[in-house]
């Protein structure tokens, strides 16, 4: 089954906001076995709308529409609507009177704006918005759904998830739509395609391989589409237990996981600590960590020491590495990582040195390059990394091979 996402409103073709509306909605209607054909945007314009709806009738069979419900004169999309399946509008009561109580609760006035938010075509079925004053609206066509959903995300997921959902589960006969991520890193591209071409083109044809470029990893996710579930996802997983042979220490985790996310659950597996040590990333690697819910499991402080007196006083760097070797060095970055894991009494210690750039580099040392160090139970291991110009890019490749040291450490994958 198809369906097309069409998303309204003019904040969204200038660039004021990010249409994150869309993406939650594929994956949700993919989660159900219905396939997203197509997305579309469309302004605040009633031609430009009715033209859109009627492009995607002749496309899908459910048609999911977001944005244009709200109190303002901007807001076209049900008296639009309204007019392409030729009914008028009436009040809703239901809805009337879940709307005064939502304003009441939040001590704002009741007007004629607020009164006309219950106002729905007719013709349509009406989804009850308990979390907001516009309405979903569900219309039948040829057999196909249309819905129509306020575009505040909360508002859209919550009606989503209780209303649509279920419904499109009863009014159609669902097939599975199944993916399979596998997450990759320390491979490039062009290698990776290489080595797996045999295992690639042994897939059967109801499997799909699709390669998601990062610059910083590799995704490879196997799709298939109108399947048995439990049939495919076992089949999946056949072949990925095939590909992690191909290119061992190279699939780092699956679907949701993050390089990050990996190495903290191995952490907490081996009842293991960390700590950091930082200059040119300036925080970003321990906000990697500590951005997940946890991290206190495992994660136990970390010195953010941009300046060499820093290094010196509170990570104990010898004065006479900063001057002979410079703070970008192998030198610096190893006595960082040793200083924090004796600091913070941790098993693990990463360190990061560096010209993030875009200016500071030298015909020596020019931007992009980056120490990085590991302390470890057994002794400090290191690693130079050369990267572009692009400072924020430099910092978040200095912090995702940081990580992979570790994690490579953690696997018993020593180079």
């Amino acid at each position: 089954m198809i369906a097309e996402i069409i998303t309204i409103g003019d904040e969204i073709l200038i660039g004021q906001i990010v249409d994150t509306n869309a993406v939650w909605i594929s994956s949700q209607l993919n989660g159900i076995g219905v396939t997203v054909g197509r997305r579309v945007t469309v302004g605040d314009n009633g031609e430009e709308i009715m033209a859109a709806l009627r492009d995607a009738q002749g496309r899908a069979q459910v048609i999911i529409v977001t944005g244009g419900l709200g109190p303002t004169k901007d807001d076209i999309t049900k008296l639009t609507v309204a007019r392409m399946f030729s009914c008028g509008l009436v009040r809703d009561e239901r809805q009337h009177e879940l709307n005064k109580g939502h304003l009441a609760r939040r001590g704002i006035e009741f007007n004629e704006l607020n009164a006309h938010q219950s106002d729905v075509p007719e013709c349509c079925r009406v989804l009850h918005n308990h979390w907001g004053t516009a309405p979903g609206m569900w219309f039948d066509y040829d057999g196909g759904a249309m819905v129509f959903l306020p575009g505040v995300p909360y508002e859209m997921k919550n009606l989503m998830t209780n209303g649509v959902l279920p419904l499109l589960r009863e009014r159609f006969t669902l097939r599975s739509v199944v993916h399979r991520t596998a997450l990759t890193y320390g491979i490039a591209e062009s290698v990776l395609a290489e080595r797996i071409a045999e295992w690639e083109d042994a897939l059967p044809s109801y499997l799909h391989l699709a390669y998601l470029p990062n610059p910083f990893h590799m995704k490879l996710r196997l799709s298939a589409y109108d399947v048995d579930a439990a049939e495919v996802r076992a089949e999946m997983e056949a072949r990925f237990a095939e590909l992690e042979k191909i290119i061992p220490g190279h699939i780092v985790g699956y679907d949701d996981d993050t390089l990050a996310s990996v190495v903290a659950r191995l952490l907490v597996e081996r009842g293991c600590t960390l700590s950091v040590a930082e200059s040119c990333t300036g925080g970003a690697l321990s906000a990697g960590f500590t951005s997940m819910s946890g991290a206190s499991d495992y994660f136990m402080g970390s010195v953010v020491s941009y300046s060499n007196d820093v290094k010196q006083r509170v990570l104990h760097v010898r004065e006479e590495s900063l001057m002979q070797y410079g703070a970008v060095s192998r030198e610096v970055a190893e006595q960082m990582a040793e200083g924090v894991r004796a600091l913070c009494g941790t098993d693990y210690a990463l360190a990061t040195t560096g010209i993030a750039g875009p200016t500071g580099g030298t015909a020596e040392k020019p931007v992009g390059t980056v120490w990085l160090a590991m302390a470890t139970p057994h002794g400090v291991v290191s690693r130079k990394m050369s990267g572009g110009t692009l400072r924020t890019q430099n910092i978040e490749r200095a912090c995702a091979n940081a990580i992979f040291m570790l994690y490579r450490e953690l696997k018993g994958l020593h180079d």
